[in-house]
This record gives C-alpha cells, sequence and structure tokens, in this order.
C-alpha cells in the first residue's frame, strides 16, 4: 500500500532561493531540491481502491489559481527541542480555500480526516534528536526577513511516497489543475 500526499511545489527559482539559506545547522538533514513541496494533507498509507476514490474527489476541486508567497521561517514543534526547521508562507485566501476545498471532497472517500491543524510550510531540514534551541537560534536570526515574490499556483499533486533507511522517495502520481 503506498502512503499518499498532496501538495503543491513551486518554481526552481523559488526552491533555489530557499536553498540559499540551507545551510549552519550541524547535524541538519536538509530536504533536497526535489523534495521541497507545501503538503496540502497526508493521506497515509492507501489501498488502490482508496486511491481511485481519492483520484475521483480530487478531480472535483473546483478552486481558481493563485498567487502565493513565501514569507520567515520557523521550527516544529514550537515547545522542546526542535526537530523540522521550515520555511513559511503569507497568509493566502486562495491556499486557504484550496485546502478546504480539498479537506471536503475527501470526506466521501476512505481516507480519515485530518487531525492537525493546517500549517503552510515548506520542510527544509529534520533535525537529529536533541537539537538545542541554540544551534537553531543563529539560523532563524539570520533568516527571519526571509522572503520571496509571489509565485503563481495553477495545479496541486498527489504524491505517493516510499520510506527506506536513506529518506523519503517521492513519486508524482497525478496533477490537477486549477481554474
Amino acid at each position: 500500500m503506498p502512503r499518499l500526499f498532496i501538495a503543491i511545489h513551486f518554481s526552481a527559482s523559488i526552491i533555489e532561493k530557499i536553498q540559499n539559506i540551507c545551510f549552519g545547522i550541524p547535524g541538519a538533514r536538509w530536504v533536497p531540491q526535489n523534495q521541497m513541496h507545501c503538503t496540502l494533507r497526508f493521506l497515509g498509507e492507501c489501498t488502490d481502491s482508496v486511491y481511485y476514490e481519492v483520484v475521483d474527489a480530487l478531480q472535483e476541486v473546483q478552486t481558481s489559481a493563485f498567487s502565493l508567497a513565501l514569507h520567515n521561517v520557523g521550527y516544529f514543534p514550537p515547545r522542546g527541542n526542535p526537530r523540522i526547521l521550515w520555511v513559511g508562507m503569507k497568509q493566502c485566501p486562495g491556499l486557504t480555500d484550496l485546502k478546504s476545498s480539498i479537506d471536503a471532497r475527501l470526506k466521501h472517500t476512505g481516507v480519515d480526516d485530518e487531525e492537525r491543524k493546517f500549517h503552510p510550510h515548506i520542510t527544509v531540514a529534520r533535525l537529529k534528536d536533541g537539537t538545542p534551541h541554540t544551534a537553531i537560534v543563529p539560523f532563524i536570526t539570520q533568516n527571519s526577513l526571509f522572503q520571496t515574490e509571489p509565485y503563481e499556483i495553477a495545479e496541486f499533486h498527489l504524491y505517493s511516497s516510499i520510506l527506506s533507511q536513506h529518506g523519503a522517495t517521492h513519486t508524482l502520481e497525478e496533477t490537477f489543475p486549477l481554474q
């Protein structure tokens, strides 16, 4: 059973700007360029029948294309030792509408409801257990004003993911255009 997720991705020029800030933290595993994306919904392991239900549901999403700008950096979890570094996004009604429409369409499939609050971001690094806040303070400080120009989001994607000891391998399964 494949692990599935729904995401948007960004132009090479936007990803290059992100890559330019990805350094300076000992023990960080920086995310490769080709895997940088904003996850809209993680679906987990799905049977073939659920996969086809998901594809059919996502074909019914009818929202307009929108512009999205990246803004700020941060980490998860907000309390305790950091585990994930991320680049955030400016508030965007188009992104909110897309997420809401996807969630509404998936209610009628074999996919469980989302439990976590949606926090749009691009994961840029995974940190070793026990990485102290002091190790990431310079990164956060140096990049606190990070932002990009708005980028047109005209489609979203369904990906499968296979985990291995070397990390995840993502495969593009389907693309869904926005209006």
